[in-house]
């Protein structure tokens, strides 16, 4: 897998859909008005401005769709109270237009073999860049991933995990709750890290594991310290982004 090449421009795009994905999370997809390919890095992401004036309201966002050759490009955005991008964003309707910088970023899959992915809740839309990416382009190392949210209503793209599994058989994927449903739900609980060795451990005799996590800074450094520290993984193979 090689790095991030495309240059980092700017280019007008403009809302072509959007929709739900959970209470207080939404799907956005843009179109560069340009007709240009959008050339990224799975994982990678771009600064949207979301006011009239220049560097007023400038937020970054990891892409959450794969590079495919096109001018489109998909967020999952939740939106945080009080936070006035997020917010922007999910009033938007298709039409309106944004001003894009990117791609950016060094958080991208590094080399195919074993890999885990570690998300939290839209701490996923890199993860799901750099999986779908990889499945399109007929990567069969073992995959898997656990996502951690609070409750079940909480979970985003759950039938398009089911289906990429069905289609795949060396990927698999977990959604683990930390407010679990007192009955009802038969997955995994806790937080992401509980599961993380005996996910790993299942990857490892398969070759090196590369480990890619993202989420809340206290979720990440809360991973990073197990694999680093109480696991003993090297610092080549831990890979994280957090949006805290």
């Amino acid at each position: 897998m090689t790095g991030p090449m495309a240059a980092i421009e700017t280019f007008s795009a403009t809302l072509v859909s959007s929709r739900p994905l959970a209470p207080g999370v939404r799907e956005v997809t843009f179109e560069r008005d340009d007709g240009k390919p959008v050339e990224f890095v799975a994982g990678q992401w771009v600064n949207m401005e979301l006011a009239p004036t220049i560097g007023e309201l400038r937020r970054a966002y990891s892409i959450a769709s794969p590079p495919n050759g096109t001018g489109r490009f998909e967020l999952a955005v939740t939106r945080v109270e009080g936070g006035p991008g997020s917010t922007r964003l999910h009033a938007m309707v298709p039409g309106d237009k944004v001003s894009v910088t990117g791609p950016q970023g060094i958080f991208y899959r590094k080399e195919r073999g074993p890999s885990l992915f570690v998300a939290t809740g839209t701490g996923y839309t890199p993860l799901r860049s750099m999986l779908k990416d990889a499945l399109a382009k007929g990567d069969d190392s073992p995959m898997r991933l656990v996502f951690g949210v609070r409750t079940p209503e909480d979970r985003i793209y759950v039938e398009e995990l089911e289906e990429l599994q069905s289609k795949h058989p060396s990927f698999r994927a977990f959604f683990t709750l930390s407010r679990p449903p007192a009955e009802g739900w038969g997955g995994k609980t806790g937080y992401v890290q509980t599961h993380v060795r005996a996910l790993y451990e299942e990857l490892a005799p398969h070759g090196r594991t590369n480990v890619y996590i993202c989420g809340l800074h206290r979720m990440v450094s809360a991973v990073r310290e197990l694999l680093r520290t109480e696991m003993g993984l090297e610092r080549k193979q831990v890979h994280s982004e957090r949006y805290d």
